[in-house]
């Protein structure tokens, strides 16, 4: 329990589960746990072969264990889940053919350390999914909902276009310290996941276009 993350590994079948769990068992920095250990701080990891409904309900299931976090290993074929799957909680993405052992572990580190592993243009395609939202579903209906300051609607967009803090601060002129400020803040504010659900909600809730 001393400073390891812990991994919760849920797939479609016993061989793949005894694969990935094999991949990660190794390591002095990763313990993976049963059904009994899942705790809050416990990373979900969830390989399905498309990022789909069923996909979905395995990382719903493992949430009702009490995780909160996870990394899905699956190929994006359709933007439409993207949305679903970062509400969930979905922190870290990776297609089967890039999740080798070492790339799965580095996942899961950073996602139980807090961070957002979402490749950019899973970003990008989400935030053009989340912008057809706001067009056909909420402008019609007259829904606009304030709350993001001029910089803040400004980072988020840089974000949604996967510039890394470094480029978020050389881009607008401020500190690496004022951006990551900044997105603690709208995170902190809206009680957000990370990075790409804050990408989420602002342009789903019109924030941001």
């Amino acid at each position: 329990m001393s400073g390891r993350a812990h991994a919760y590994i849920r797939t479609p079948d016993p061989i793949s589960t005894a694969g990935v769990s094999a991949s990660l068992r190794g390591r002095s920095d990763i313990q993976v746990v049963g059904n009994d250990a899942v705790t809050a701080g416990t990373v979900g990891v969830v390989v399905a072969d498309h990022l789909d409904d069923q996909a979905l309900d395995m990382i719903k299931d493992v949430r009702r264990l009490g995780c909160l976090r996870f990394v899905l290993v699956a190929t994006v074929t359709t933007d439409a889940k993207l949305i679903p799957a970062v509400e969930l909680g979905v922190r870290a993405l990776a297609s089967r053919a890039e999740a080798t052992g070492h790339r799965l572990a580095q996942l899961v580190l950073s996602t139980a350390g807090g961070e957002a592993m979402l490749p950019a243009d899973v970003l990008a395609r989400l935030l053009k999914q989340i912008s057809r939202l706001q067009q056909t579903v909420l402008a019609p209906r007259g829904i606009e909902v304030t709350g993001l300051s001029t910089r803040e609607k400004e980072i988020l967009r840089l974000v949604a276009e996967g510039l890394d803090t470094r480029e978020i601060a050389g881009r607008l002129s401020y500190s690496e310290r004022t951006v990551k400020n900044v997105l603690h803040d709208v995170t902190t504010r809206f009680q957000l996941r990370n990075r790409a659900h804050a990408v989420a909600f602002a342009v789903r809730e019109g924030l941001i276009v």
